[in-house]
């Protein structure tokens, strides 16, 4: 996977910080695999299904183009990753997948707090940058709700590490107007 050939999802940046930005997104679809345990340690099985799905392990056997970043968070006792589908697409034209654990699902646009950062994406690394955004959110009058996600943009078996683009992605309570609400 490398980024700079690949559809990422739009956005439109709202507001630039001290060290993060405040973006809204666009409605978009996601395909998604929910793996039990925390970290990412099962990260790459999750990843396999759901390039399996978009490589043709799906109703139709058909090809659906890769997108980035990877999404990845925790969520109770599991952990998820998520790919978003290319912009083309609406879920009626979505081929079915054939895994029973490959999701699809429309996610409602947002407003979020992104912090990026280069390097390895491991699950320390990641929860203290979650960390870091959190605090620089907080003293900065905004409010954090539900969870931060890690968005990977480059393959971690060749991209090397000084080179990787990362970003961690934290839903803020937005009612500043615009179209994204919050």
């Amino acid at each position: 996977m490398v980024s700079e050939n690949l559809e990422e999802p739009e956005f439109e940046i709202i507001e630039t910080y001290d060290g993060f930005e405040i973006r809204g997104y666009v409605d978009t679809i996601q395909a998604r695999v929910v793996t039990k345990g925390m970290g990412y340690r099962n990260s790459t099985g999750a990843f396999r299904r759901i390039a399996s799905y978009i490589f043709g392990r799906n109703d139709e056997s058909r090809n659906i183009a890769m997108t980035a970043p990877v999404h990845m968070w925790e969520s109770g006792d599991s952990s998820i990753m998520a790919f978003t589908m290319p912009s083309e697409h609406r879920m009626r034209d979505l081929p079915k997948p054939t895994d029973s654990g490959v999701e699809l699902l429309h996610v409602k646009g947002e407003v979020v707090a992104v912090l990026k950062f280069s390097g390895l994406s491991h699950r320390r690394k990641s929860l203290r940058m979650i960390s870091k955004l959190l605090s620089m959110i907080e003293n900065n009058g905004l409010v954090a709700h539900s969870q931060a996600r890690l968005a990977v943009y480059d393959n971690p078996t060749s991209t090397l590490p000084f080179l990787r683009r990362n970003e961690i992605i934290q839903p803020i309570e937005w009612d500043r107007g615009g179209e994204y609400g919050g």
